[in-house]
């Protein structure tokens, strides 16, 4: 529904009944900015809630501050601190920063991750309360994580218990390849798909531990001399520099006269 027919629906109901309030529904994109705004102009009644999705629990109170953020592409970091501190207690969320930390998150913590975001609504609702996200990506780019979430936990789901708490298994082991044979057969995808989502875990599992160490000493560069830069890059920069005293030497030696 667009702003101008919000706007004539409301001034009927309006007229007929006397309106005292309003629900918005369906409030899953930017579109239901201009309908807010109808609503409010021309009955003059405030909008009590505001539907994410197709349930009573995705009912939530409406904050007009909050709702011009999503729409201006700022996000809305406070409602989706909210929605997460409804769905985790203080003690898992502590244990999930630790396996964060240590690099020891799991195939069973990526699914409890996953079905968490899906308990706080739809994928694009999500991703718009994260500030500079919501004008990055598109409707095509979001069904495209959508499809490839259900990918992940159908192959979640054909794993062993042993296998869902030792991603090593699949990585490292040397039977790593037939397991993801296995893996990839029962969930009803290709052995490229397995493995592509095994290098896409242990690039995201990495990388989570590096952030959450950056965090826990108070940002990237405090109390690192490679500045934040991942241990590679440190590494690397070592050795460009001994490189340069070895030629420097070469040359002092081998000198003229």
């Amino acid at each position: 529904m667009t702003g101008q027919e919000a706007a004539t629906l409301t001034a009927a109901f309006d007229a007929a009944v006397g309106l005292t309030g309003a629900v918005l529904t369906k409030l899953d994109g930017d579109s239901r900015g201009g309908a807010a705004v109808s609503v409010r102009a021309v009955s003059g009644r405030p909008i009590k809630f505001v539907g994410t999705g197709e349930n009573v629990e995705d009912l939530e109170p409406f904050y007009p501050d909050r709702m011009a953020s999503r729409i201006l592409g700022m996000g809305d970091v406070v409602s989706l601190v909210e929605k997460a501190a409804g769905e985790v207690s203080d003690a898992d969320a502590a244990q999930m920063t630790e396996k964060m930390r240590d690099a020891t998150f799991d195939f069973e913590d990526f699914l409890k991750q996953t079905r968490l975001v899906s308990k706080m609504g739809s994928f694009a609702g999500v991703a718009k309360m994260i500030p500079g996200v919501s004008g990055m990506i598109d409707q095509s780019q979001i069904s495209d994580v959508e499809k490839r979430l259900k990918k992940s936990e159908a192959m979640i789901n054909s794993m062993t218990k042993k296998e869902r708490r030792n991603p090593d298994l699949l990585i490292k082991d040397r039977m790593a390849r037939e397991r993801l044979r296995r893996i990839a057969s029962g969930s009803g995808n290709e052995f490229g798909d397995a493995t592509n989502f095994m290098s896409e875990f242990q690039k995201m599992r990495t990388m989570m531990s590096r952030m959450q160490k950056q965090m826990d000493s108070g940002g990237p560069g405090e109390g690192d001399p490679n500045g934040g830069a991942p241990p590679e890059m440190g590494n690397r920069r070592e050795r460009r520099m001994k490189k340069k005293k070895k030629g420097g030497n070469r040359g002092a030696a081998r000198g003229f006269g």
